[in-house]
């Protein structure tokens, strides 16, 4: 690991495999288990980056694809890198663009050099190699370096996944060749192999023998029940290095957090809590509301009584459901300050109760506070 960049495991729960630790980075120290908020396009949506570190983040995502195209990884680092561009002092790490290959999969075409997508913007030709990947993250100045893999939609044959396997592999080690440690960052491999739990634990070999600064489990929550996705991280969580940082991405409901922490997860990302908040679907501690329902007309309640947020302090879920009705900005504003503060506690109480010995206790009471999904609310 660079001298800049590092993970201590500084507590283990005694019941389940949860971990308290600290990362350190070239942008500060993120204190684990932790949520990423998602800055796709160099903004965490309707949020500002003071708004961000007041509610406790210090590390967000951003994305290698979509700032390459716009407004070109060239820009940004002739204005100083990602950081300076929008204004974060926190850390940074960047998807490497794989995950495009899976949600883009109409606009690009797979060859063993890497990847041609057609932008969904103008129709422009951009290729993603392992060695372009390495070359944009380094040049937005990411703290944290994912590498290029490919990432097979589920279900999908045995054949597609063993293939998105072995040329993970093979790019992985291209990227580990072109990677630069330059300021400190970390270079993360990803490991694949769908929900099959043979061929994850052969991509997990396959990765760490690389020899990488971090881990991440790729490829769940793309298709696949609830069900598979958490099977297939309980089966790859414990086979990662325990001195290195264990990143899931793109999986996370407050449910999904609070149990896959529990497996030995340390680090979490998901549109989830923005997307969710400019839909109106609100998270609280005794599950989700959908604000623009008529039973929240004339309710003068906060979101959630339990919570501390500024939206709770000063907004009924009245006003909250009429802003979101009217189309108000401001509605979009507020909802994503609440969501993304819910899921900062979270991640604190999930910290705090790792440190004291009582992880277990903390699932079964989180457990115990949800309420029955509603009809027409989907289940975490």
């Amino acid at each position: 690991m660079s001298p800049r960049f590092g993970f201590d495991v500084l507590a283990h729960d005694p019941d389940t495999a949860a971990r308290r630790g600290r990362l350190t980075t070239p942008h500060g120290l993120i204190e684990t288990p932790a949520f990423m908020p998602v800055g796709t396009a160099a903004t965490v949506k309707a949020m500002t980056s003071e708004e961000l570190v007041s509610l406790g983040f210090g590390m967000i995502l951003s994305n290698t694809y979509h700032l390459a195209l716009r407004p070109g990884e060239g820009v940004i680092a002739r204005l100083g890198g990602l950081h300076r561009f929008m204004n974060w002092q926190g850390a940074i790490l960047t998807d490497s663009g794989g995950f495009q290959v899976l949600s883009l999969s109409e606009r690009r075409r797979i060859t063993e050099d890497g990847v041609i997508f057609r932008s969904h913007l103008d129709g422009s030709r951009l290729e993603m190699t392992p060695e372009r990947s390495m070359a944009i993250q380094q040049a937005l100045g990411s703290d944290i370096v994912m590498a290029f893999d490919d990432c097979p939609p589920l279900p999908a044959e045995r054949e597609r996944i063993v293939a998105a396997v072995d040329r993970t592999t093979r790019w992985a080690r291209r990227c580990r060749e072109a990677f630069r440690p330059d300021d400190g960052r970390a270079l993360f491999g990803i490991v694949q192999g769908g929900d099959d739990l043979e061929l994850r634990a052969r991509s997990v070999q396959e990765i760490v023998g690389l020899g990488f600064d971090g881990h991440a489990i790729g490829g769940v929550s793309v298709g696949e029940s609830a069900a598979r996705s958490r099977a297939a991280v309980a089966a790859t969580a414990p086979l990662l290095p325990a001195d290195r940082p264990r990143y899931l991405m793109g999986m996370g409901t407050p449910a999904d957090l609070v149990e896959m922490v529990a497996l030995g997860c340390d680090l979490f990302d998901c549109v989830l809590p923005t997307r969710n908040a400019r839909n109106g679907c609100l998270f609280t501690g005794t599950g989700r509301i959908l604000i623009k329902q008529h039973q929240y007309i004339e309710d003068p309640r906060p979101v959630d009584e339990s919570c501390g947020c500024p939206v709770c302090r000063t907004c009924s879920r009245a006003y909250l459901r009429h802003l979101y009705m009217a189309g108000e900005i401001l509605s979009m504003r507020l909802n994503t300050l609440h969501n993304l503060h819910h899921y900062a506690t979270l991640m604190a109480a999930a910290r705090q109760a790792i440190a004291q010995g009582r992880y277990a206790a903390f699932v079964t009471g989180f457990r115990a506070r949800q309420a029955p999904v509603a009809p027409g609310i989907a289940a975490d």
